[in-house]
């Protein structure tokens, strides 16, 4: 166990996480690595989840997003550790995920940076439908306008809102934890230049990740960092 790592999370008041896909591996959701990897050979995975996509082929679209659901998928010991932090700490989460599991763990304080697979809505009428809706059909049932998941394509712009949360709760945070990720997706990555100058930043990932910034590193999985923890 890294002593000095838990012991800089728990003396600290205003934590903030920043997590990638190695917390919901645990979960048995995919990297986008291994997605890039299946989709090889097939066709540009960048092109199939594009607004030009869902716009021009959206059947394409349809087809291929729905395997990135993962119905099954539960939040794991990482998320729960996360959320068990708030009965004695301000947390607050960016997660670069589209599972939506911080979510269904029921952190109070989450920023899905890149949309919500979950959160699906018809782009004729604007009214919200459930993703077991979507997973069976794509056209809305009500109006018969096509339904989309929430979440950011490429060619899209991000949320307003949640970078405008982010920003405000790196600017606040002592404490800034870089969960599961390579860090390297932009503009993702750069929200860590709004971080407040004093506050420390640990990073729990299998591989070491590019800061400029001072940094305390543990070299293990997520998922073993917070079953010793919890």
């Amino acid at each position: 166990m890294n002593q000095e790592a838990i012991d800089l999370i728990k003396k600290s008041q205003r934590i903030v996480f920043m997590t990638g896909a190695g917390v919901s591996t645990p979960s048995g959701i995919p990297d986008y690595r291994s997605m890039t990897g299946v989709y090889k050979g097939t066709e540009n995975p960048e092109y199939l989840l594009s607004h030009t996509c869902l716009m021009e082929e959206p059947e394409k679209f349809y087809d291929f997003v729905k395997q990135l659901y993962h119905e099954e998928a539960k939040p794991n010991v990482i998320h729960q550790g996360m959320k068990k932090l708030e009965t004695a700490h301000d947390v607050s989460i960016i997660s670069q995920n589209i599972d939506g599991l911080h979510d269904k763990a029921g952190s109070q304080k989450v920023v899905n940076f890149h949309g919500n697979l979950n959160d699906c809505y018809c782009m004729a009428c604007g009214k919200k439908v459930s993703s077991s809706q979507y997973l069976i059909s794509s056209i809305h049932e009500n109006c018969g306008g096509r339904v989309r998941p929430n979440v950011v394509l490429y060619e899209e712009g991000l949320s307003e809102e949640g970078i405008q949360s982010s920003v405000q709760w790196l600017e606040q945070a002592d404490l800034v934890v870089i969960v599961g990720t390579t860090f390297k997706v932009y503009p993702f990555s750069g929200l860590i230049d709004y971080r407040n100058p004093k506050s420390k930043i640990l990073v729990i990932n299998n591989e070491p990740i590019y800061l400029q910034a001072p940094h305390l590193f543990v070299q293990e999985s997520a998922e073993t960092f917070f079953k010793e923890f919890v």
